[in-house]
């Protein structure tokens, strides 16, 4: 990888984003309840969640776009609550790029620069178009271009006026799915090399894992938890996360012990779930949600159940359905423990006899199991891409 300020001479100083009690109302609605977050310099920073979550509502106030009804924003050690958006030393990316049509790129670039009174501007253009790869498009008009190229002409815009912080407002949205995927990877290099500060609002939960470094997951105008992705999908923290974040199957238990591991009932049978990976309420005792991904459980069939390991969590069911998608085969199997539980096994070797109505047994490794607090909403977080939108 090449040194970060080795293509543009960016300036990567000027500190940490912190909000302090920020918060947004209208009138009686509140988008945003007080909160505190701090952006650590030069990461990739996500704010994820669903539609009308608040994510995009914070990310305003930091641009300025939105003033805070209480609270402060600080870029460092400065305070520019009450700054105007263009004395912030912000740029922001919008779903819409917003190029000028009548320019070219070599133009569209340059435009804040040409706006600052600045005459010469040919290297740092350049340096730009070879930052988002765009060297052999230098003369071409937006409407020549992929959306994807017109996607990087935007972020090379905003870089080139060197701003401590890079606000992405749903920058992929209008991309369809495997060029999206594709500009994750291209977002992420180009953070890796500017080394600036970028804060993306996404409600996509794979581009979210895929490029930050940490993930706020929003919901209902609050942080509900933050991490780096593997953390956040191994170790949920609510109900929400757990079911935003992919697909978890929750199943309803009974604390029996606790100590190292929770050993709880469910369906007739004991699972075990280490206790550093259950919620405080959940070490508590009485009802909790036994938590665990659908990749990784196992299926075997109830004729071959002896030959489970010993010590690994296992519960009975039957197949009600199996659907082929490539990589995997996903069943949903009926079991005391829980109706409808998810199972995706890779089809490396698949295996006959896996179909509907065929008695089962899912069986995993204690480790992969967490605990949330039973009085949460089982079903909350469950919308989809789709439903976000």
């Amino acid at each position: 990888m090449t040194d970060k300020t080795a293509h543009t001479g960016m300036n990567t100083g000027g500190g940490d984003v912190r909000l302090t009690g920020i918060s947004k109302t209208y009138g009686p609605f509140t988008a945003v309840h007080p909160l505190d977050l701090t952006v650590p310099q030069g990461s990739f920073f996500a704010l994820l969640g669903a539609s009308g979550c608040g994510k995009t509502t914070t990310l305003r106030m930091i641009a300025g776009l939105e003033d805070p009804t209480t609270g402060t924003v600080f870029l460092g050690d400065k305070d520019v609550t009450d700054l105007p958006p263009y004395k912030r030393p912000v740029n922001t990316v919008f779903q819409s790029y917003a190029l000028f049509p009548h320019m070219d790129i070599t133009e569209n670039i340059a435009f804040g620069l040409r706006r600052r009174g600045i005459k010469s501007v040919k290297k740092q253009v350049d340096e730009m178009l070879e930052l988002v790869q765009l060297g052999d498009k230098a003369r071409h008009k937006p409407h020549q271009l992929s959306g994807g190229q017109q996607q990087r002409v935007a972020v090379a815009r905003a870089l080139i006026n060197h701003p401590q912080v890079l606000l992405l407002d749903e920058p992929l949205g209008a991309l369809d799915l495997k060029l999206r995927r594709q500009m994750q990877l291209e977002l992420k290099r180009i953070q890796t090399e500017v080394g600036i500060t970028f804060v993306h609002v996404t409600h996509d939960q794979e581009e979210a894992m895929t490029m930050a470094d940490q993930v706020a997951v929003m919901n209902g105008g609050r942080v509900e938890q933050l991490g780096a992705p593997a953390d956040l999908y191994e170790n949920p923290q609510t109900t929400f996360v757990a079911n935003f974040l992919g697909t978890s199957n929750l199943i309803e238990a009974e604390v029996l012990e606790t100590g190292a591991d929770v050993v709880v009932t469910a369906g007739g049978g004991k699972l075990r779930v280490p206790g550093d990976r259950c919620t405080s309420a959940a070490r508590q005792g009485g009802k909790v949600l036994v938590g665990v991904r659908p990749e990784k459980i196992s299926l075997a069939h109830a004729d071959d159940a002896g030959s489970i390991a010993d010590g690994r969590n296992r519960v009975t069911g039957r197949i009600v359905d199996s659907s082929f998608i490539g990589v995997s085969t996903q069943y949903v199997v009926n079991s005391p423990a829980g109706a409808e539980l998810q199972v995706y096994e890779q089809n490396v070797d698949r295996r006959a006899g896996l179909l509907p109505g065929a008695e089962v047994v899912l069986h995993w490794n204690p480790a992969h199991t967490f605990g949330l607090d039973a009085a949460q909403d089982i079903d909350a977080g469950v919308e989809t891409v789709e439903d976000a939108s």
